[in-house]
């Protein structure tokens, strides 16, 4: 929903981000993000391959992407925070939502378009039935994304000393995570000791993959499964 004090009243609508639009959703990246995204990751997010998106559209300027939020599901025991459902009885391998990239153009900010976002990825994490969270990272000065997440009833959970590196300098990482699924009735000792043994045994046979540190390499950010991908992360708050 809009916010209905401003005088710059467009006629916005929300849908996933398709093929048409490639090109603006590359172009706004590189307007607002201080590193440039690989091909391959706008072609994952505009064919739907492992990410889902919503797309913010101008429908009076022929349908114009004005912003964008990408997730994609990860599996609880491969995160940070895998601790914080450990004790978790609604599936046996809980999934989280997690926010990869949220911008919004110049001209469109402060309209509440960002949190219209935002609660579509909630909206969407709630149908699933083992999810229990959305999540993301922000860079340790990023104030202002800081004050929106914390707006949305995001929780701080947890800080990641020297987690990016940029520009020859290491900064800490901020998670923060939504909570979803939390009416659901806690575990019965006979399913908490089924999941600890479960737990245990699959600690013996699962190396837990290692969430790498953002590392800059001369301004491309590639979007294999060994990288992280950083969202509103500048010194400027994109929402």
């Amino acid at each position: 929903m809009l916010d209905p004090t401003s005088k710059f009243q467009p006629t916005v609508e929300y849908r996933p981000i398709q093929l048409s639009d490639l090109r603006v959703l590359e172009q706004i990246h590189v307007d607002l993000f201080p590193v440039r995204y690989e091909r391959d990751f706008f072609l994952d997010v505009v064919n739907s391959n492992g990410i889902i998106s919503w797309g913010a559209v101008d429908t009076s300027r022929s349908d114009e992407l004005v912003g964008f939020v990408t997730t994609k599901i990860v599996s609880a025991q491969d995160s940070e925070i895998e601790d914080l459902f450990s004790n978790n009885c609604l599936g046996k391998d809980p999934t989280l939502v997690y926010i990869l990239t949220l911008g919004v153009v110049d001209r469109y900010r402060n309209l509440g378009i960002a949190s219209s976002l935002v609660q579509e990825v909630i909206k969407y994490s709630t149908s699933i039935i083992n999810c229990r969270g959305v999540y993301l990272h922000v860079i340790s000065y990023n104030q202002p994304a800081i004050s929106f997440y914390e707006k949305m009833l995001f929780n701080l959970v947890r800080r990641l000393p020297m987690f990016y590196y940029i520009q020859g300098q290491h900064y800490d990482s901020l998670l923060f995570v939504y909570y979803v699924h939390e009416e659901l009735s806690p575990c019965s000792l006979l399913d908490f000791m089924e999941v600890l043994v479960t737990k245990i045994w699959s600690n013996k046979n699962h190396i837990k993959p290692e969430w790498f540190r953002f590392k800059e390499s001369n301004t491309i950010l590639v979007t294999h499964n060994d990288t992280r991908i950083i969202s509103s992360e500048d010194k400027r708050c994109y929402v």
